[in-house]
């Protein structure tokens, strides 16, 4: 299905079809010359009182390509009914009606951008004082890379500026089931193993997407991870806040970006100790993530996230997985947070194994498949635990645990290691599930 989908985008793609403007041939739904144009000759009808900014978005506009990658100057009295929705250790993030909505395409007749109407958007406010050349426009540049390449992405619209505190503003698609870690503290005894492996799969074939697109998060923790339905098995996981994200080979570095910022608990220990942030550091993240997933806990949340933690996990600790997590599971998230780098696997090899996992559960489920039978095993333990047993409904977090970024000034950390047992009991765990043969046709 997947295949013939593709397919046939490719095939419309390939069509020809003629401009009523102009009379050359386009692609039958974004004609660039005739649209750069009629952007061209609106420039001098708006300002953001910036030119930085500016010329950022004359630049997009002369340059979409494709409808999605529109992006303009929205005035702040076309929003209405805002108000705060989140904020992070970086931003702060608005609820607000835009109320003539987005650009479809240019009326020929009345001469002017004919748009969809009313609808829902996130405006997202950086805090502080961030350089609008590095900080805020790195953001904007990764989503518009990233759109309509890797389904992580999220809708960008254009930028307003707030009259009040002279702040300028992303907007941006609101995604109104929030972030992935208010669903699991909201939800997480109602969510089954199908979607847990769906929601795995999507992140890393997400990831994967976009390290090929030479981007590193440098911030991935379940606060950044949205959806317009968590439920929905056709919505899709998106990744938010690419502030801190680098492209690869870009950035000139500067001595003040040396410092570690994130969210602890999902900071690599390399990290932590000073090294430079690459591919294999999102994927340390992705397993403290995949650990809060499938646990419903969050990692540390009964310590003080300071430097003494920071030691430990250079030292290393990590979350201690419980013993019915499927095993194949416990595997995976183990190689991904080893602290050896060239041992975690990268996003394409998770995607790939978490895919076969997914869809030999969905279908044999009621059979003797290894991954059903290990995730049959998990759910029996979970309705048989005593009602005294600490669950992710009932367990406390320590008052400064905290989970939003922030900057951190750590000194002299040592150099990443793994507790004294890891790597034996993680080659125990690899020469057990070594047989398995990734053959579709060929089961356990």
């Amino acid at each position: 299905m997947k295949t013939s989908a593709l397919h046939f985008i490719s095939e419309q793609m390939k069509m020809a079809f003629i401009c009523k403007e102009c009379n050359r041939e386009y692609n039958g739904w974004w004609c660039k010359p005739c649209n750069s144009a009629h952007f061209k000759n609106e420039f001098d009808k708006w300002t953001s009182e910036n030119e930085t900014i500016d010329k950022f978005i004359q630049d997009a506009q002369l340059n979409v390509d494709y409808y999605k990658k529109i992006i303009e100057w929205i005035p702040y009295d076309r929003f209405q009914g805002i108000k705060e929705i989140a904020k992070g250790g970086f931003g702060t993030v608005y609820y607000a009606k835009w109320i003539n909505g987005r650009i479809g395409e240019w009326d020929i007749k009345s001469q002017q951008w004919k748009r969809d109407g009313q609808r829902e958007v996130a405006l997202k406010k950086i805090n502080g004082t961030r350089d609008i050349k590095e900080d805020f426009l790195n953001e904007m540049v990764i989503h518009l890379r990233t759109i309509g390449v890797a389904n992580s992405s999220i809708r960008f619209y254009g930028i307003t500026k707030d009259p009040e505190t002279h702040k300028y503003m992303m907007v941006l698609r609101y995604l109104e089931d929030g972030n992935l870690r208010n669903f699991l503290n909201n939800n997480f005894n109602n969510i089954n193993w199908e979607n847990k492996f769906r929601y795995l799969k999507d992140l890393a074939l997400d990831f994967h997407v976009i390290h090929l697109l030479d981007i590193i998060h440098r911030d991935f923790h379940p606060g950044n991870i949205l959806s317009y339905n968590f439920k929905d098995p056709v919505s899709h996981l998106r990744i938010s806040d690419f502030g801190l994200s680098k492209l690869i080979g870009k950035n000139v570095e500067l001595p003040q970006k040396r410092n570690v910022f994130g969210v602890l608990p999902y900071i690599a220990p390399e990290v932590l100790g000073g090294e430079e942030y690459t591919k294999a550091a999102d994927v340390y993240s992705f397993a403290i993530i995949a650990y809060e997933i499938v646990t419903g806990f969050q990692p540390y949340s009964d310590v003080t996230h300071d430097n003494d933690l920071a030691l430990k996990i250079c030292n290393g600790l990590r979350p201690k997985i419980p013993h019915h997590i499927p095993k194949l599971i416990t595997l995976m998230i183990m190689r991904c947070w080893d602290a050896r780098i060239t041992c975690r696997p990268t996003f394409e090899e998770l995607w790939k194994e978490l895919d076969k996992y997914y869809y030999d559960y969905k279908r044999y489920k009621n059979g003797n498949d290894r991954i059903a039978i290990q995730i049959k095993e998990a759910e029996e333990f979970s309705k048989n635990q005593e009602t005294t047993t600490t669950t992710p409904s009932n367990y406390k977090t320590h008052p400064r645990a905290i989970y939003t970024s922030r900057l951190f000034d750590f000194s002299n950390l040592p150099k990443p290691m793994n507790e004294e047992n890891f790597e034996k009991e993680l080659e125990e765990l690899t020469e057990s599930f070594s047989y398995i043969i990734t053959n579709d046709d060929i089961k356990f």
